[in-house]
């Protein structure tokens, strides 16, 4: 049901996620687990996360329906207007970014030493500089995925991630790669080129849809929409960002330790859970909009093989983890700069986090059915709560590890999920496929018993990569064995 229709995409996605891995890595050679490494994560990371708060999801959520039903003249108008008041509010907060520069590096990067915290002011302030290109270039890549070119959306990021990687390579070979201003201004240089070379290829890629824009603007979402699309595309992006700047207090290094523990988490929910919830999210609308009892029957088995598919991947990559994140993190990170123990704890911290795939993948697809029936509501409120309960044990209670906050995440995420499933109301018993659930956390299960094992802990990296991928595999083919909505979901 979505192998097939997914597999181009999944080819991009993949390409386009290596390319951001392959960033991260060479960032972690350049300044390892140190206050300049925190630096550069905030650097590189700030204009797109701030893209995606505010501005790239809900331009999907809120613009793709609404070209829908316009003549490209109309489409054109809309972009054009819509872009205006995006440079317009890119502007607005790269001013007040370089303005409140200091107290904005204090509050993202805490245990920042004194002597950098210059270094993280300049940071930021390049950042803001670069805030705009980024948010138009969220727009000119919903143009192109209402224009369906695929292909130009996910070359873009590979242009950006490009661009950063040349950039972290030249900068790393420096005599000052470790610090100061100059290793910044040489960072900023190449941020900003990123984000241009990114805008210019978007804007190539648009071409062939350049119309005149209509005699008539035609009117734009309205405001409910647009507020109710910029929470749910923001707040689960907001959750883990928060989770990093708290992860910052514990001292120098501690926000890039936690950003790359976060990213062998973050791998596989983007390659595998989120892509089944975007390949089933049009099946799941059209079997809803179907009156009747056959729409009923296409929409629970669509929901149902979208349930059981995001959670059996989540349940082997979570397997997956738990028995080879210190191998992963060795191949990915464990080179250059980056310090041994920096590695070790990254790896420790990834484990714990794994289990937040599971929650994350009811989530995935309990929200696609949610904006399927245009209810993003529950889960806005529910990602907002788990925000507000994170930063209030982050201000009043004890300082939190990493290992801390990777708990905290698991457990948020499992409150928001069931939030989320509960707002479905009495179908989602008919939805949830019980088979694949316990096949796929009896592997998650195993791969936890497994872990524990000394001999394992201590394995060479080949023997816990191997070890992980026969665990990961046999997840998945039990789960086909003994469930029908497993191979729904897999059958070409």
């Amino acid at each position: 049901m979505f192998l097939r229709a997914g597999l181009l995409a999944l080819l991009l996605l993949v390409a386009s996620r290596l390319a951001g891995l392959v960033r991260e890595s060479a960032q972690a050679a350049a300044f390892g687990a140190s206050a300049m490494g925190d630096v550069a994560v905030l650097m590189f990371s700030l204009p797109d996360w701030l893209t995606g708060v505010v501005a790239a999801g809900a331009l999907s959520y809120a613009l793709l329906p609404h070209w829908a039903r316009l003549a490209p003249a109309e489409v054109a108008a809309v972009q054009r207007r819509v872009a205006w008041a995006l440079a317009a509010f890119g502007v607005a907060v790269a001013l007040g970014l370089v303005l409140l520069a200091e107290p904005a590096a204090r509050l993202l990067v805490g245990g920042l030493p004194g002597a950098l915290m210059p270094s993280a002011v300049r940071a930021l302030a390049w950042s803001a500089v670069a805030l705009p290109a980024a948010l138009l270039a969220a727009l000119w890549a919903a143009r192109l995925q209402h224009e369906r070119d695929f292909t130009g959306m996910y070359a873009a990021n590979l242009v950006v991630n490009g661009c950063l990687i040349a950039t972290l390579f030249a900068v790393a070979g420096r005599p000052a790669a470790g610090g100061g201003g100059g290793t910044v201004t040489w960072l900023g240089i190449g941020l900003l080129a990123a984000m241009l070379a990114r805008l210019a290829w978007l804007w190539q890629r648009q071409g062939p849809f350049r119309v005149p824009p209509a005699p008539a603007a035609p009117g734009l979402p309205g405001a409910g929409l647009w507020l109710w699309a910029v929470l749910a595309a923001g707040l689960p992006l907001a959750l883990p960002f928060a989770a990093r700047s708290i992860a910052s207090q514990e001292g120098a290094g501690a926000l890039a330790t936690f950003n790359y523990a976060w990213k062998l988490v973050e791998l596989p929910l983007m390659l595998a859970v989120q892509l089944v919830a975007t390949l089933a999210l049009p099946a799941i609308s059209r079997a809803l909009a179907t009156p009747g009892d056959a729409g009923r029957a296409d929409a629970d088995r669509a929901i149902r093989a979208g349930f059981a598919l995001a959670w059996v991947l989540a349940c082997a990559a979570t397997a997956g983890l738990l028995l080879a994140a210190p191998a992963v993190a060795r191949l990915l990170f464990g080179w250059g700069r980056m310090q041994p123990e920096a590695v070790a704890q990254l790896a420790a911290w990834g484990q714990v986090g794994a289990w937040s795939l599971l929650p994350q993948a009811l989530l995935a697809v309990g929200t696609a059915v949610l904006a399927a029936q245009q209810r993003l509501a529950p889960a806005s409120w529910a990602y907002a709560a788990a925000l507000a309960t994170l930063l209030a044990l982050a201000g009043w209670g004890p300082p939190l590890s990493g290992s801390d906050l990777m708990q905290c995440m698991n457990l948020l995420l499992a409150a928001v999920s069931g939030v989320v499933l509960a707002s479905l109301g009495r179908p989602v018993l008919a939805w949830l496929p019980w088979p694949a659930f316990i096949a796929g956390a009896g592997g998650a299960l195993a791969a936890l018993a497994l872990a524990r094992l000394t001999p394992i802990a201590q394995a060479g990296t080949a023997l816990q990569l191997a070890m992980a991928v026969c665990l990961a595999a046999a997840v998945i083919g039990l789960a086909w064995v003994v469930s029908a909505d497993v191979r729904a979901a897999l059958r070409r």
